[in-house]
């Protein structure tokens, strides 16, 4: 959400810029000479400077939540109806609302009564 708000105040940041430079004035061409002019390198830099920047924050993004859904949890279970609890492995994007897919591929339902512990993965 953070790296969204960022994205958002360079674009807003880059358009005020762009905005307050504003056009050129005309110029009035004389029959003798015709002069070409060429568009400032600069701007041109951070143009491409930009585009590259938010490329990279985009991608970092997209990299960072799909390592975050991929990390594997411990998930501990415990049913007071039953008074028992048993413990899974389970990658967070298989946790939902009414049951969980294990890293074996376990597919378990939940009930209301059930009470649900995600804590990291203690590695031995």
């Amino acid at each position: 959400m953070l790296t969204k708000i960022l994205i958002t105040i360079l674009v807003i940041l880059g358009a005020l810029m762009y905005l307050r430079r504003g056009r050129s004035p005309k110029t009035s061409y004389n029959t003798k000479t015709i002069e070409i002019e060429k568009p400032p390198l600069l701007s041109k830099m951070a143009i491409y400077a930009m585009i590259a920047l938010s490329m990279l924050a985009t991608a970092g993004y997209w990299g960072w939540g799909w390592y975050d859904d991929n990390t594997i949890v411990e998930v501990t279970i415990s049913s007071p109806i039953e008074a028992m609890t048993a413990s899974y492995k389970v990658r967070k994007k298989d946790i939902h609302e009414q049951r969980i897919t294990t890293v074996d591929g376990v597919h378990i339902r939940l009930s209301n009564q059930e009470r649900l512990t995600v804590e990291p993965l203690v590695k031995q």
